[in-house]
């Protein structure tokens, strides 16, 4: 019996919203899963990581893939650094640097300091050139130290909605090639 990989969804603050990408992935795919935090717009690193490892327990490790965003990647960081859990592996993308000043205006608590330790699973990060929310420099030190394949885009911005990345082919491609 051959096993189906399971794909869940991890947004970011908001929860992507109706144009994202995310969305559109999950619309698309009846394999893919969002993983439903209670809280959106103020988020609590502890609630949200709990609420992933709740939302994977009695699934197949092995056979599970993460595609996280922003704020959602720092939460698969900080899940993996606290389970510890192998899976299949996770695409992140647009991880946002929860160490700057702009980030300490926003509601999320206790994201802080950047997880940084080497993921248990594959993992691949996408960037932008001209991402708002993290440097180059910093999603090339996030790749490097959780042990991802960094995969840069270009002048792509937050890679959202609001950055022209609607159903982004693309990136599910990116996706499809990989898992």
């Amino acid at each position: 019996m051959q096993k189906t990989t399971r794909f869940f969804i991890v947004p970011g603050l908001g929860s992507s919203g109706p144009a994202h990408w995310q969305t559109y992935f999950e619309r698309q795919n009846p394999d893919f899963t969002r993983i439903q935090q209670r809280e959106w717009d103020f988020p609590d690193r502890a609630e949200w990581v709990e609420t992933l490892e709740q939302a994977l327990a009695g699934e197949d490790l092995s056979q599970v893939v993460l595609i996280a965003h922003s704020l959602g990647c720092i939460t698969v960081a900080h899940w993996a650094a606290t389970y510890g859990h192998r899976i299949k592996g996770a695409l992140l993308v647009a991880p946002v640097d929860v160490e700057t000043a702009s980030f300490a205006t926003l509601p999320p608590t206790g994201f802080g300091p950047m997880p940084l330790q080497r993921l248990p699973f594959p993992s691949k990060v996408v960037a932008s050139t001209t991402d708002e929310w993290a440097t180059l420099n910093r999603a090339r030190q996030f790749a490097e130290a959780w042990g991802s394949e960094l995969v840069t885009i270009g002048d792509a911005g937050h890679i959202n909605a609001a950055s022209g990345h609607g159903d982004w082919p693309a990136g599910l491609a990116l996706l499809q090639a990989w898992a």
